[in-house]
């Protein structure tokens, strides 16, 4: 006869297995429950839709879709608007579309984007629920090259917009140059990890943390990130239970 294990312990087990991508070993406590000490428990609550919003959203969406403020749209395959649920309490923000993402229209697929997934499942999360993903631009630099000023100056506009129509509970800044660009400073990422700084008219909390194409050229520095990510929890569960 087989043996179905309880709910609890196939999640724990799951977030042990995304825990081991990220290439963090993890302590397993012995319980009979065979529940996995450290792993994290859900950080996800649903919000109610709203029709208003939704109707602002496809307006935006089809804005973005056609906007031709610089000279990216003559080089892009589409824009890249961003992918999630659009009610999310976490707001998750990279740099801008790469190769992949311009082909498929959605931003973090590949390597990076599996990555980005094990990283949102060891806190509990998944794409697509509760979390939205976008990027600083919208379009593709050629080359893939660093955004400039002008360009970021004319994309996050849209970005903003979509933070004030989303009102998520938590910002996760992923790389160097979403989170310079967020902050408005040119510190290193290195400064900007573990605090709590704040962004835009809702002043939305915003965490720092890594890129994952840069944890996947330096593996090393994976532990530092499920630091940053247990932060990230951390500070959404407090604002939940003051709110």
């Amino acid at each position: 006869m087989a043996l179905r294990l309880p709910v609890d312990c196939v999640d724990a087990s799951r977030r042990l297995d995304y825990l081991k991508t990220l290439g963090i070993d993890v302590w397993v406590a012995r319980a009979a429950s065979g529940v996995v000490a450290a792993a994290a428990a859900p950080v996800t609550t649903s919000r109610p839709s709203d029709p208003a919003k939704t109707a602002r959203w496809e307006e935006l969406k089809a804005e973005v879709t056609a906007c031709r403020k610089c000279s990216l749209h003559t080089s892009r395959t589409q824009a890249v608007f961003g992918v999630g649920d659009m009610h999310a309490q976490w707001l998750i923000v990279g740099e801008a579309p790469g190769a992949e993402e311009d082909r498929q229209g959605e931003p973090f697929v590949g390597r990076a984007g599996q990555l980005l997934n094990a990283m949102l499942r060891a806190i509990g999360l998944a794409r697509g629920e509760n979390v939205y993903i976008a990027n600083i631009l919208k379009s593709r630099p050629p080359g893939n090259r660093d955004p400039k000023p002008e360009e970021v100056a004319s994309c996050l506009p849209y970005l903003k917009r979509q933070i004030l129509l989303i009102e998520p509970r938590v910002i996760l800044a992923v790389g160097r140059i979403a989170a310079q660009n967020l902050l408005g400073t040119d510190a290193p990422l290195g400064r900007l990890r573990g605090r709590v700084h704040h962004f835009g008219e809702l002043n939305t909390p915003l965490i720092v943390t890594y890129h994952p194409a840069y944890l996947l050229r330096t593996p090393a520095e994976k532990r530092k990130a499920w630091e940053d990510l247990k932060f990230a929890r951390s500070v959404f569960r407090e604002l939940s239970a003051a709110s």
